[in-house]
């Protein structure tokens, strides 16, 4: 790259998920200030651009052309233009195509600066009552059975708490494979989050199911889902830890050493493992 060519940038910039108060400052200085915004759906920002009083080029920019896009786009960044990339709603490129723009920024050495603003999966995790410390963003479940089960089962033992996107439409469904892979965890469906219909609902992925089967279900979801319950250790046998201080002395430790070593790991007492070791 010719290092005295000036470069644009692409700016992250999240928007509200669902109300209008919570766009910053900085954001709307972020969309006023570029030459271009990238949008996943171009009607949704220009309500919002139209709301703040904003004109400025839309591009499209959504899953099925972000290759062909992203091209587009990098090639107006290296020509020394600046844009926004938005979603519909929340943080773009997480769990979103705008992932693939930011790498193609990257490897082309433009800058990709961000704009932090409100997401869902946090907002869930905070509200959801369940353990925060850890957790695991899982996103959108496949739509193929077999891609959706494979997911699934590679997280049964996960033991921290995780985070699911789900359209209304899918929810039972998913509530059902939750269940019939995961056992009857509990879970927060936190939906239309800072909306008038906001709502959290704590309960089993069971009575999930036989709630939203009466009451068909609306809105967009974030299901918060119990992590797996620690796996209870046996207790090790002063046999076991034998045999472990009989493989540090075959590795050169004198039967001292040897036995110490297997007592801080094991938690049974150095006595006990060195009488047998030297018997």
């Amino acid at each position: 790259m010719d290092e005295n060519k000036t470069v644009g940038r692409l700016t992250l910039v999240g928007t509200p998920i669902g109300n209008l108060s919570d766009f910053s400052p900085r954001a709307l200085e972020a969309l006023r200030e570029c030459d271009f915004i990238a949008a996943e759906d171009t009607r949704v920002t220009l309500k919002l651009l139209n709301h703040f009083g904003i004109a400025k080029p839309l591009v499209s920019y959504f899953e099925h052309n972000k290759r062909e896009r992203g091209e587009v786009i990098c090639a107006r960044l290296l020509a020394g233009e600046n844009a926004v990339l938005v979603t519909d709603a929340g943080m773009p490129a997480i769990s979103d195509p705008g992932e693939q723009l930011v790498d193609q920024c990257h490897e082309r050495d433009i800058p990709v600066g961000v704009v932090p603003g409100p997401t869902a999966m946090a907002t869930a995790l905070a509200v959801a009552g369940l353990p925060t410390g850890r957790f695991a963003f899982e996103g959108f479940l496949s739509m193929n059975k077999r891609s959706r089960r494979a997911h699934l089962d590679s997280l049964r033992g996960e033991p921290r708490t995780m985070v699911f996107y789900e359209a209304p439409h899918k929810l039972l469904s998913t509530l059902e494979d939750l269940l019939a892979v995961l056992g009857n965890r509990r879970i927060a469906l936190v939906r239309e989050l800072t909306k008038i219909h906001e709502e959290v609902v704590r309960t089993t992925l069971a009575e999930a199911i036989a709630r939203y089967t009466q009451d068909a279900p609306r809105g967009e979801f974030v299901l918060v889902v119990e992590g797996a319950a620690p796996t209870e250790q046996l207790p090790m046998t002063v046999e076991a830890a034998e045999t472990l201080a009989r493989e540090y002395l075959a590795q050169g430790m004198s039967p001292s050493e040897a036995a110490k070593t297997a007592a801080a790991e094991t938690g049974l007492k150095k006595g006990d493992i060195y009488r047998r070791i030297i018997d």
